[in-house]
């Protein structure tokens, strides 16, 4: 009876035991323990700083662009838009514009720019002469502030050619300055006036002045030196002149030879008294 009872309550210990193992094989496994604090991302290398300018790019337009419009509604730029209107820049730049893909880039000098020029500057340009002027602060492409640290220098303007002595136009960056040089006028980008990815309007505080009007003339080439022209003789001057001194020659052996029998005519005269002398002297 006590062995039943012992075996009765070590197969009931064994129950319990397996029961236990079971629940616990079911219980799901726990998620892996979340680490302390956010997990930092590795640092990523920073862009080069772009160019940065002073200034307001203007809205994308809608309509076609109007660049005297715009600094008109700027203000400060009365004498550049009075010599655009009197020109045919004006026309030049819209037709550009809205005909063109390339876009425009002007550099707009200010009210104060135009009154430190020399007086009478303008007054003794002709016509052509102030429309070559104003050409000259545009170039017949876009160029945002970014495109100033790899232009390739010097730049054609709508003035016409770039070579020296002509209008040659050098644009360069260092940091956020762009300074530009015409080789008589030396100034700077003083700031964005618009920019709307097909016109590009910079505020220049001097009138770029271009060497082909305000510059001095290039030296005159010395002429080269005419070649020497054979000189020729005139054969019958020549000939004429061997007759002369033939018939000179000709004439002095004749005279020679007058003196030489006049002389001998003389000897046997003398040589013929004294025969005769001596003869009656006998």
């Amino acid at each position: 009876m006590m062995m039943k009872q012992a075996l009765i309550s070590f197969l009931s210990l064994i129950l319990l035991f397996l029961l236990q193992c079971s629940k616990t094989l079911a219980q799901p496994a726990a998620a892996p323990a979340q680490p302390a604090g956010p997990i930092s991302s590795p640092a990523l290398a920073s862009p080069p700083t772009p160019l940065v300018l002073p200034g307001t790019a203007g809205p994308a337009s809608s309509g076609p662009t109007n660049a005297t419009k715009i600094l008109e509604k700027v203000g400060h730029f009365s004498f550049f838009i009075r010599l655009l209107k009197a020109t045919t820049v004006r026309d030049q730049i819209e037709r550009q514009l809205n005909d063109t893909n390339s876009g425009v880039t002007v550099f707009a000098p200010t009210d104060n720019a135009f009154s430190s020029l020399s007086s009478g500057t303008l007054n003794t340009l002709s016509d052509p002469q102030k429309e070559l002027l104003i050409q000259f602060h545009v170039l017949s492409s876009y160029i945002p502030p970014t495109r100033f640290q790899t232009l390739r220098n010097p730049l054609r303007t709508n003035a016409g050619t770039n070579s020296r002595y002509e209008y040659p136009l050098n644009v360069t960056s260092s940091g956020n300055s762009v300074n530009i040089s015409t080789g008589i006028t030396n100034t700077s980008v003083s700031s964005i006036v618009y920019s709307d990815g097909q016109l590009a309007v910079y505020q220049v505080d001097k009138v770029l002045l271009p060497w082909s009007i305000f510059g001095a003339k290039p030296p005159a080439m010395a002429p080269a030196p005419a070649p020497l022209k054979p000189i020729k003789q005139n054969s019958t001057a020549v000939a004429d002149g061997d007759d002369s001194t033939d018939d000179d020659d000709h004439n002095k052996l004749n005279a020679s030879a007058a003196v030489s029998l006049m002389g001998m005519q003389h000897v046997v005269f003398l040589f013929g008294a004294s025969m005769v002398l001596a003869i009656f002297s006998l």
